[in-house]
């Protein structure tokens, strides 16, 4: 019988139970033992190829000494693990991504967005603190390489008053500053493919999931051909876009021309 293919959500679920065994710093032979497996099925566990049980996710938490953390990630992402199609909790997979790449065509990337940016565009006060504690990926010890490409037309969009654009866009040079961010500018220009905003999140086992924006919300998925095609799309913006400096250079300009 053929193995069953890695699904987004158990992907994820694996992702979180290495990022947690490589925190403790043991090997997966080590914690095969503790959990008193072998070392394939956590191998298999931490690709995603096997749905485990939730009381094996009780054993691991007590072979990591992580309270009830792989437990109540099993409760989120796999008691109703179905395997359709497409699905996934993605601010999950972003939160255990060792590299980030989006590309946005209206609005500011969200990890990227002030809470006075975000507050115009959500609709609650909880929704804005949520997505404010997503971007504490952004700051952990060992934070995810962020390749982000902008569409120029973003900078001009006012969204709320000038002084929260001039915040935003502040935000933005700074956060360009940092060593693992990149930070580009799309000219306002056709861009074969780029038609909606996407973002993909790679993870410690090199496994990708796409979070596609759509007109009702957007969708998760992991199938090779939206992959290879979203992948194939970030790399013309990029080679398209302008370079990281003229990027800084154009938002400088922005906030001093428009927005000041």
């Amino acid at each position: 019988m053929a193995a069953r293919k890695p699904t987004p959500k158990l992907t994820a679920f694996g992702a979180e139970v290495r990022r947690l065994r490589e925190e403790v710093g043991i090997t997966r032979t080590e914690l095969a033992g503790r959990a008193t497996v072998t070392r394939s099925y956590i191998s298999q566990v931490e690709s995603g190829r096997t749905k485990c049980r939730r009381d094996f996710a009780e054993r691991l938490d007590k072979s990591l000494d992580t309270g009830t953390a792989l437990a109540d990630t099993w409760d989120e992402l796999v008691r109703s693990s179905t395997y359709p199609k497409y699905f996934a909790d993605f601010p999950r997979a972003e939160s255990s991504a060792v590299m980030l790449r989006a590309f946005e065509t209206r609005l500011v990337y969200g990890l990227f967005q002030t809470e006075a940016y975000a507050g115009v565009i959500l609709d609650n006060e909880e929704a804005v603190q949520e997505r404010l504690r997503r971007q504490i990926v952004l700051t952990k010890p060992k934070p995810p390489a962020v390749f982000v490409v902008l569409d120029e037309s973003v900078l001009y969009r006012e969204v709320g008053s000038a002084q929260i654009m001039r915040e935003q866009l502040e935000h933005l040079l700074a956060l360009s500053e940092r060593d693992n961010i990149t930070l580009q500018i799309a000219p306002m220009a056709y861009h074969r493919k780029a038609r909606a905003p996407f973002t993909i999140a790679t993870q410690p086992d090199r496994s990708e999931l796409v979070f596609l924006e759509n007109a009702v919300g957007g969708e998760t998925s992991g199938e090779p051909g939206d992959l290879a095609d979203v992948t194939d799309t970030f790399s013309r913006l990029t080679a398209n876009a302008l370079s990281p400096s003229a990027s800084a250079d154009l938002i400088r300009k922005v906030v001093r021309e428009r927005w000041t």
